[in-house]
């Protein structure tokens, strides 16, 4: 199965585009690697994800890790706040669990040099926004690579819809299995949680979760499962979904249409 996305940073919305592939050359559209390709599978449809490595190495390899064993198959999306996120990856099903596996350290800033693909969309109060693979994000300029060590700029990713992240308790580095899909934006959230990736494919049946109360802070009685989660890699080739992300005059064509 081949899925065909473009990504466009406005009003932090992530804007699909699939009729730009019967005409686009192949320069202006990227493969997302399978091994960064998660894949949730639920009653209601299938949820893909693009995981960033560049921007969070350790949550990416845990959530890699946990898919490819098995971990969350048959786990609950126990809180479902319509407009906010979906938040799943639970043993216990009640927000209080995680895997054997230690606490991560929480990734809430990274360092972006050259190499890492920024593609610059406008400019914001905090910096210059823009996309880091699939991923929003706000960042120092290019120009701050030339006067510090590292020669990179500060990046943040930015919580809107589509974002996954890291969730974790009071401590900023309690970060261990579970996860949130946003549904709205929620700008809070910037610089104290681990933005991970972005889902390139089925929003629409992550809106389409069963809710929880507002009166529970979102728990859901009776909720919607993730019947299955692996990483693209890991799947038989034949059941292996290949996604493609507009680049180049693909994408700024979007971003000009998304801006006018």
């Amino acid at each position: 199965m081949k899925i065909v996305t473009a990504a466009a940073l406005s009003l932090s919305l992530l804007t699909a585009a699939p009729a730009l592939a019967q005409t686009a050359p192949s320069a202006d559209w990227r493969a997302v690697a399978p091994e960064n390709l998660l894949v949730i599978d639920t009653a209601k449809g299938r949820i893909l994800v693009e995981m960033e490595p560049r921007m969070a190495p350790r949550a990416v390899e845990r959530i890699r890790t946990l898919a490819d064993q098995g971990f969350y198959d048959g786990l609950k999306f126990h809180r479902v706040i319509p407009n906010f996120m979906a938040q799943t990856g639970d043993p216990q099903g009640t927000g209080q669990g995680g895997s054997d596996l230690p606490d991560l350290a929480g990734e809430f800033e990274f360092r972006r040099g050259r190499d890492a693909g920024f593609v610059p969309v406008t400019a914001t109060p905090q910096g210059q926004g823009g996309l880091v693979g699939s991923v929003p994000v706000v960042t120092q300029p290019d120009a701050q690579m030339m006067v510090t060590a590292d020669f990179k700029a500060s990046a943040q990713g930015l919580f809107c819809p589509g974002v996954a992240g890291m969730a974790r308790a009071s401590s900023p580095d309690s970060a261990n299995s579970q996860f949130f899909l946003m549904t709205g934006p929620k700008d809070d959230l910037n610089g104290r949680y681990t933005p991970f990736g972005r889902v390139v494919a089925g929003m629409d049946v992550v809106r389409a979760l069963k809710a929880g109360s507002e009166a529970q802070n979102g728990q859901v009685d009776n909720p919607d499962l993730m019947t299955r989660a692996r990483t693209a890699s890991a799947l038989p080739e034949g059941e292996r979904p290949t996604v493609r992300v507009a680049t180049g005059a693909v994408l700024q064509a979007e971003l000009e249409r998304v801006r006018a």
